[in-house]
């Protein structure tokens, strides 16, 4: 049944579905869980920096979250990857290097994780203002350590609330991730309009990456789910 299935798919599709699009769909996912690792990086460090009483701080994490949330993703998209080249070389020059060649895949990655680090501070600044102070304060009278009361109380209770904001900022990102073709990356949207375009049928190919995406947001919405049960458990619901 399978090996049917493939056929008819690459029969109707032109031999383009294996390997020339799901290659594609391996780059985005790539391209997608690098991202993930930078936006979550920049989301603590931003939820850190607007809960801590350091002024200068705050003011550099409110000014990150706002500018992210007011600019168009493919604005930011063309901006680091032609701006950013060019800074990365005027730097280069000063220091006597030869000429840095920023590739698609590193812009991409950049850019998307940039942007969603801003999504993720506001998730996490969120989650751990409602981890409630009391479970806080009975840690340390019960004698732990601040690291203890981070490990056991506030990073568990953070995760817990943490989890539907952040599954929902992820499933936006594996989204998002279909503005590189815009720059000459060959994720599976950039090779599914080239096949398209030599075929003539781009409904066809694109529809078929609407499917792959659809897989990649299931698959990702189960492990949200079993993660929203692992860290939940012991809690009582309503």
């Amino acid at each position: 049944m399978h090996e049917f299935l493939t056929d008819l798919l690459s029969g109707v599709l032109g031999g383009y579905l294996y390997p020339f699009i799901l290659e594609g769909m391996l780059l985005t996912i790539q391209l997608a869980v690098f991202s993930l690792f930078i936006a979550l990086a920049l989301g603590l460090l931003g939820a850190t920096a607007k809960l801590s009483s350091n002024r200068i701080a705050r003011l550099v994490a409110g000014t990150y979250t706002t500018l992210i949330r007011g600019v168009p993703d493919i604005v930011l998209m063309f901006i680091i990857f032609f701006g950013g080249q060019l800074l990365v070389n005027v730097i280069g020059d000063k220091l006597g290097l030869d000429y840095i060649e920023i590739s698609e895949f590193t812009a991409g990655v950049t850019t998307i994780g940039f942007i969603f680090g801003a999504y993720m501070a506001e998730t996490f600044r969120g989650a751990i203002l409602a981890v409630p102070r009391g479970e806080i304060e009975a840690g340390y009278a019960y004698g732990m350590t601040s690291f203890q009361v981070f490990r056991r109380i506030t990073f568990p209770a953070c995760v817990r609330h943490a989890i539907p904001g952040f599954g929902n900022n992820w499933l936006v990102l594996a989204k998002t991730t279909a503005l590189v073709s815009v720059i000459g990356l060959e994720d599976m949207v950039f090779r599914a309009t080239q096949a398209g375009g030599s075929l003539r049928q781009p409904f066809t190919f694109l529809f078929v990456v609407a499917i792959l995406y659809l897989v990649i947001t299931a698959v990702s919405d189960g492990g949200l789910r079993w993660m929203e049960k692992r860290y939940s458990a012991g809690v009582r619901r309503a």
